[in-house]
């Protein structure tokens, strides 16, 4: 998608810290930026992430460009400080920060992004986008680009499904994906990322036993929140105790938009090296799993 983009920004310029093929961040026909060739856009950071993010903020900072640069989800840790600097200077550095999940599989917990969501979002001044699918990822992206602060770009290893409803909504961090049948849920199942597609599915059977479900998309929580009161009460009605957020993540993000009565589906432990797939099943990240959870935040609402 990053290739899209460069399309209509000719002064995109970054690369990635030795996995471009890996983070799908190589501008196609643009050329490498070398001693020999001044003109390409790509750059070979090599194996340095802190050195890459400094670069990208001097990129940024010089002017006429917009910089990004790219590794796994997990290697943030390396090159936080720069990315803080980022952050208080406003410098919108575009981060695109893949494998963003338990998903990563047989890599094991080295791999495996657990805390890294949470600490990025509570970075002031950085959006961190997590989106669900290629309309929120384009929407996000559009976002980064126009913004006036660094964003993060988790993108997750593994395929996933796309929506219908999916699309304009993005651009307020979170919104209603499918509303309730009669406008009044009895559960708001809420998710970003890959684990839309876990309240999707979790929603059908709840509907088909007469729970009336209501799915929210939360591709950037720094985003919701900013939005006015009305906004958020119309996504997250406080009348509607019964919740349920589910990301392959620290739980942290999430406490505040559940509440006492809700229940995170979430992931407080390192990970192990098993397929993707295994993993999400030990550790929870099933539809049977989400329904039992809206079945006792439902409950616990009833006290």
């Amino acid at each position: 998608m990053l290739n899209i983009f460069a399309e209509y920004l000719p002064n995109l310029f970054g690369g990635s810290a030795d996995l471009a093929p890996s983070n799908k961040t190589e501008l196609k026909g643009k050329g490498f930026f070398n001693a020999e060739n001044r003109t390409g856009a790509n750059v070979h950071f090599g194996i340095r992430e802190f050195a890459m993010a400094c670069i990208s903020n001097g990129i940024q900072l010089y002017g006429g460009f917009h910089a990004f640069c790219a590794t796994f989800l997990v290697f943030t840790d390396y090159l936080k400080p720069a990315l803080r600097l980022s952050a208080i200077m406003r410098q919108p550095v575009v981060y695109v920060m893949t494998h963003d999940s338990i998903g990563v599989g047989e890599d094991g917990p080295t791999h495996q992004p657990i805390e890294h969501l949470a600490a990025l979002r509570a970075t002031p001044n950085t959006l961190v986008f997590r989106p669900a699918d290629a309309k929120e990822t384009a929407a996000c992206y559009i976002m980064a680009f126009e913004g006036d602060m660094p964003a993060v770009m988790a993108l997750t290893r593994q395929n996933l499904p796309q929506y219908a409803e999916t699309g304009e909504g993005a651009y307020k961090g979170g919104y209603i994906l499918k509303d309730a049948p009669n406008g009044k849920p009895d559960v708001i199942l809420m998710a970003s990322g890959s684990e839309v597609e876990l309240i999707y599915k979790a929603a059908e059977t709840l509907e088909a036993e007469g729970i009336s479900v209501s799915l929210v998309s939360m591709p950037c929580l720094d985003l919701f929140d900013v939005q006015d009161a009305a906004y958020r009460e119309s996504v997250l009605p406080n009348a509607v105790r019964a919740r349920v957020a589910v990301e392959a993540a620290s739980a942290y993000s999430w406490d505040r938009y559940v509440g006492l009565d809700g229940k995170t589906v979430c992931l407080d432990h390192y990970g192990a090296s098993a397929p993707a797939s295994i993993l999400f099943k030990e550790f929870g990240f099933t539809v049977e799993n989400v329904i039992k959870s809206a079945k006792e935040s439902i409950q616990n609402a009833k006290r």
